[in-house]
């Protein structure tokens, strides 16, 4: 589960470490870092190598320092911070606070027009006692128990999606076939979508709606305007069913009758019960179709790992765990800020600065990870950063890999030889550093 808070955008510069900090050979090191005024450079926008492989930069990174430092689109200055050892402790360091509202009022005392979705209130853009409350509201219907009993329903999900991709399915025939689909639009995107809509009892008619809203939401460009008209739309769409549901008194057994009887117990106001649906809304499924898309795309490229995971579906809980690894759906944590000077390795990140953690750095460590850019799927060294950790832990991770582990296996199960339908350099990547997913994925499909 991600965020549905909006971010700086660093997504169409370099996301290079400044250069070291030099001295004479006679000079004493420096005892600390103080990049205030980095090197930067104005490089050219959105390198198309950054957003279908980013690993290089962020190997480059890792290793030149503990902290980098870039300028986002609207100008507001950046640390990111890639290791694995470093990213872990910032993950449950309450110096790095996620209160929006605040960081949006630091925001504008430094630059205009950053847009950090203060307009959405929810538990992760919140710190306690906010996130407590909040969080508490719905932390029972992601408990293991109840996630586990959503199984049946995930299943026959899955079951109905691989259904309309299978032409011999439609026709109730065993011959071999071949069906050319979208992974994405026709199975990575339904399946995720059509489960939260059955967990928060919203249309599942609409869902390309909740898609659109998501999109303009997590990949906003420098105009913001797409932003916040989805927010608006998302919001009054959301009260609009609440306030039916009130009327005709219809209390279904789902997340948002749950909500609903919150406010009732003035737990919740009506600005954090929209921010509580975009977030499950859009975070309960965009995990889920990153991981997906580029879960097939790993086993494409890597046949012999594809063989291992056929030979023994049971397998698949810790091939999972891998994918999450090796290409991790959030590759940059939500946006922090410093509430007081902090050092990482040698670095003093000065109060009231805006920090990156890269958790797609972090999981390609080397230091962590031995042979980190290969893909294992019976890896040992696990441990993992691609659901954060702390209190802002993702709620719906539980969720996220049950889906992946029963849709992946009766995708192999039901398609023996899938292959790309497209050349790999003509594959288009989410326009946004925050996410790491594939906008398209065209394969063929043997049965």
């Amino acid at each position: 589960m991600t965020t549905a808070t909006a971010a700086p955008r660093p997504n169409s510069h370099r996301l290079d470490s400044p250069p070291p900090h030099s001295h004479q050979p006679d000079s004493p090191p420096p005892h600390k870092h103080r990049p205030d005024k980095p090197e930067t450079t104005k490089p050219r926008r959105n390198p198309p190598t950054l957003l279908s492989d980013p690993y290089p930069t962020l190997a480059r990174m890792r290793q030149s320092a503990p902290v980098s430092v870039l300028h986002s689109d609207g100008g507001l200055r950046l640390w990111i911070i890639p290791r694995y050892a470093d990213v872990r402790a910032a993950l449950s360091d309450h110096r790095f606070a996620q209160d929006v509202r605040r960081a949006q009022a630091l925001a504008d005392s430094r630059v205009e027009g950053v847009n950090l979705g203060a307009e959405i209130t929810h538990m992760l853009s919140s710190d306690p006692p906010d996130h407590t409350r909040l969080r508490r509201v719905v932390q029972a219907a992601f408990s293991r128990k109840r996630v586990q009993a959503m199984r049946p329903m995930v299943e026959r999900i899955t079951l109905e999606l691989l259904d309309e991709l299978d032409p011999a399915a439609a026709r109730h025939t065993t011959r071999t076939t071949t069906a050319t689909v979208d992974l994405i639009r026709d199975f990575a995107f339904p399946l995720p979508i059509l489960v939260v809509c059955e967990l928060l009892g919203l249309p599942p008619q609409d869902r390309n709606l909740y898609r659109e809203w998501s999109t303009a939401i997590v990949t906003q460009e420098g105009d913001h305007t797409a932003f916040q008209q989805a927010v608006h739309e998302m919001g009054s769409y959301v009260l609009a069913i609440a306030d039916q549901r009130i009327r005709r008194n219809d209390r279904p057994a789902d997340l948002l009758t749950d909500l609903l009887a919150a406010r009732e117990r003035g737990e919740l106001t009506d600005d954090e019960i929209v921010g509580m649906v975009a977030l499950l809304l859009i975070g309960g499924h965009e995990t889920t179709v990153n991981l997906l898309g580029t879960s097939c795309l790993a086993l494409l490229r890597n046949p012999d790992q594809t063989a291992w995971l056929r030979a023994d579906p049971t397998r698949m809980p810790m091939a999972v765990e891998e994918f999450l690894r090796y290409d991790s759906p959030i590759c940059m944590a939500t946006t922090r800020f410093t509430t007081q000077p902090v050092d990482i390795g040698g670095v003093e990140i000065p109060q009231d600065e805006f920090v990156l953690l890269s958790l797609g750095a972090a999981n390609r460590d080397p230091a962590r990870f031995q042979d980190p850019d290969r893909l294992v799927l019976n890896r040992q060294d696990t441990g993992h950063l691609a659901f954060g950790g702390g209190i802002h832990r993702c709620l719906g991770a539980l969720l996220g890999k049950l889906e992946t582990e029963i849709a992946l296996t009766a995708l192999l199960a039901r398609f023996p030889e899938m292959t790309l339908a497209c050349q790999e350099h003509d594959l288009r990547w989410r326009n946004t550093m925050m996410l790491r997913g594939l906008e398209t994925l065209p394969l063929t499909l043997n049965r």
